[in-house]
């Protein structure tokens, strides 16, 4: 019950935070294509595939929030998911929750997709400007991760109090 109520709360929240005013800096799904053009059917992600988002950063005093969208299939096998985020300094693993402890997906729903915005980062400085990258892949056991379409990413520019 536990698990249910933190995730439901953290998909309120990544809602509500996506819909917050904020400057769109960046916005950009990748197809989780497979790994070195292996022909593995479609919707499957493979362990080895990595989706890289590449954005500018034009101003260095404001803080930043990014977003992760998954997208994915009714027939996605778990509740959960796990990724790796790498940002070029680090590499973190996240864990977030795609479905209540009865099924019922979460996120926005149309014709048996469904898209999942995660809070990676509510306030992230980047300390200059240009270009940043951010590289995400999945953290699962599975070799070849079911019913798994697009991985996009958000940046957002905070406001700042008047």
């Amino acid at each position: 019950m536990r698990k249910a109520l933190y995730g439901i709360w953290m998909a309120c929240v990544a809602l509500a935070m996506s819909s917050c005013t904020g400057d769109l800096v960046y916005s950009h799904y990748e197809n989780v294509a497979p790994a070195n053009g292996k022909i593995i059917g479609p919707n499957n992600w493979h362990m080895d595939s990595v989706a890289r988002f590449a954005y500018t950063i034009d101003d260095s005093v404001s803080d930043y929030r990014i977003l992760l969208r998954v997208r994915h299939m009714e027939n996605y096998p778990y509740q959960n998911m796990w990724l790796f985020v790498n940002d070029g300094m680090q590499t973190d693993t996240i864990e977030f929750y795609l479905a209540d402890d009865r099924g019922r997906w979460l996120g926005n729903s149309h014709q048996g997709f469904y898209d999942m915005p995660v809070l990676y980062e509510e306030s992230k400085h980047y300390p200059d400007t240009g270009a940043y990258t951010l590289e995400v892949s999945h953290a699962m056991r599975d070799t070849l991760l079911r019913g798994v379409t697009h991985i996009g990413v958000e940046v957002r520019k905070n406001k700042q109090a008047d």
